[in-house]
């Protein structure tokens, strides 16, 4: 169930995105105060939904719920919590939902810690952020979804690359994507 709550806050975080990137750009543009002030919530929203999305995939992690076919194929029932935890950026598919997750904190704290910027400037940046967060979402969900069920679910999963079990998986990766958004 949980899980699907995660796949339906990104379906709904992609909404809140596109009211995002298209109704404070146009208040910006036409001096209308009242579609500008839609930005500061909607980068909240997004994040909010955003992250649900991300701790729900996390949690699949933690509980090795392997009727996903992410975690069937990058944990294992065995392996230790941090390597279950790190297991879900250790893949194409959660590292970009850890991106997009990276991508709306920014956003959000552009929305909460931007006020010293004139109103259409902060919505023409969220607008643009969200834009962004527009084109990883439609991405993840047609063609990266980490929330894909797997029938008949599997007893065990494959467990985590050899490679990447180490503790610096923990940091590194999002370190980096803190750099790159």
């Amino acid at each position: 169930m949980i899980t699907e709550i995660g796949h339906f806050a990104l379906i709904v975080a992609l909404c809140v995105a596109v009211l995002q990137a298209s109704l404070p750009l146009y208040g910006a543009a036409r001096g209308d105060g009242a579609l500008i002030a839609w930005a500061r919530p909607a980068a909240l929203a997004q994040f909010l939904f955003v992250a649900i999305a991300f701790f729900a995939l996390m949690h699949a992690y933690a509980v090795s719920d392997f009727s996903l076919a992410n975690v069937a194929a990058n944990s294992n029932s065995t392996k230790p919590l941090l390597y279950k935890l790190t297991g879900v950026w250790s893949n194409h598919e959660g590292s970009m939902l850890l991106w997009v997750f990276i991508l709306a904190l920014f956003g959000a704290a552009v929305a909460l810690f931007g006020q010293n910027l004139p109103p259409a400037l902060r919505a023409r940046v969220l607008a643009v952020q969200a834009m962004i967060g527009v084109g990883f979402l439609l991405f993840i969900l047609f063609t990266s979804n980490p929330f894909l069920r797997l029938w008949p679910v599997p007893a065990d999963g494959m467990g985590l690359n050899p490679i990447l079990q180490d503790r610096g998986l923990a940091f590194h990766p999002p370190c980096l994507y803190l750099g790159y958004v």
